[in-house]
């Protein structure tokens, strides 16, 4: 009895020391500003009911990635109710990552929240995420969507085989289907903080990082307005920088490849030759040189791109320049009525 009286204690104040360092709910914006302030209003009641149960103290960081509407201009009129409000602009469009990483950068409070600000992550959720947190001791509590039944049979398929060539022979898996909405403990923010690389792909990222995590399945809400800019290009162009950063998968596949074509030149070379000297058949002329051409031509250019991208890659982290620019920021407390702080990059 006493033993059990002692690890409840023990998870008790493990809790309370959680729960002392507060969280950050960082909500990366594009052209956002028709259903923001609807999202807010269940964001908001949302972080109340958790800080009422678990005392926990929480602020919430919108990054306007460069929109084209009032994003910025809505989001730094939202209400402060009970909740502290902060508010970045970024100098343009930079990319989801890029304002991922802007709202870890300024986030205040020691473990940080990530979703998206189009209303299908569900904020009565971050209940059950921050209880993984602070009752179970999980550092990385990320969710996935319990099934994509709404989604057409081409992207489940090109999802599927996604996670599968990203994994192929990966010392630390990505989970599948895992999306950006998750919880991270102060001190899985502080490692993702440390990570020095420019072209980041954030689920990987949190993924290898280690630490105690968990997995949460949900339902995603239809979206509360507008339509998703991401389209097929976008999600192609993001899973691959998902492989490049990584996974050496295309590189291996590659040389699979070169081996593979050279043995069959290798067979259909001897097969020729076989024929010649047993049979006296001819030797096939120019079909089968153009044919052969064109084929390893292919195959040549094929790889020349996989290995661009990865030079690609090195380039970009060899210039080391910045990942994002903050234009604008403000920050409005909780308990006051005035007008938010607002600060400019120069500034």
């Amino acid at each position: 009895m006493t033993g059990n009286t002692g690890k409840l204690g023990g998870q008790a104040g493990g809790a309370k020391t959680g729960a002392a360092a507060g969280l950050s709910v960082v909500v990366p914006c594009f052209n956002e500003a028709a259903g923001l302030p609807a999202f807010h209003q269940r964001l908001t009641d949302a972080l109340k009911s958790v800080r009422a149960a678990r005392g926990l103290n929480s602020e919430i960081v919108y990054v306007d990635d460069g929109s084209r509407d009032e994003t910025y201009a809505i989001a730094s009129a939202l209400p402060a109710n009970g909740i502290d409000v902060q508010v970045i602009a970024l100098s343009r469009n930079f990319g989801k990552e890029a304002a991922l990483m802007a709202g870890l950068h300024h986030a205040r409070n020691g473990a940080v929240l990530f979703m998206d600000g189009d209303g299908q992550h569900p904020p009565q959720l971050i209940d059950t995420l921050v209880e993984h947190w602070l009752e179970r001791g999980y550092d990385v509590v990320y969710t996935a969507k319990a099934h994509r039944d709404s989604e057409s049979w081409l992207r489940r398929l090109g999802v599927k085989y996604f996670y599968k060539l990203i994994n192929w022979r990966a010392r630390q898996e990505i989970p599948e289907d895992a999306g950006d909405f998750r919880l991270v403990s102060p001190r899985a923010a502080n490692a993702l903080r440390q990570l020095p690389e420019r072209n980041r792909f954030f689920k990987g990222l949190a993924s290898w990082i280690g630490f105690k995590q968990v997995r949460v399945d949900y339902e995603p809400a239809p979206r509360a307005h507008g339509a998703s800019t991401w389209n097929m290009s976008s999600l192609i162009g993001l899973s691959i920088e998902g492989l490049t950063s990584f996974s050496v998968a295309p590189l291996r596949i590659a040389s699979l490849l070169g081996l593979v074509m050279a043995g069959v030149a290798l067979v259909f070379g001897a097969s020729i030759l076989w024929e010649t000297v047993f049979y006296g058949k001819s030797v096939p002329g120019y079909p089968s040189l153009a044919v052969g051409l064109m084929v390893l031509g292919g195959v040549q250019l094929i790889m020349i791109g996989v290995v661009g991208e990865y030079v690609g890659k090195i380039l970009s982290e060899q210039k080391a320049r910045p990942v994002y620019f903050v234009a604008e920021q403000s920050l409005k407390k909780a308990d006051e009525t005035s007008a938010p702080t607002r600060q400019t990059a120069a500034e």
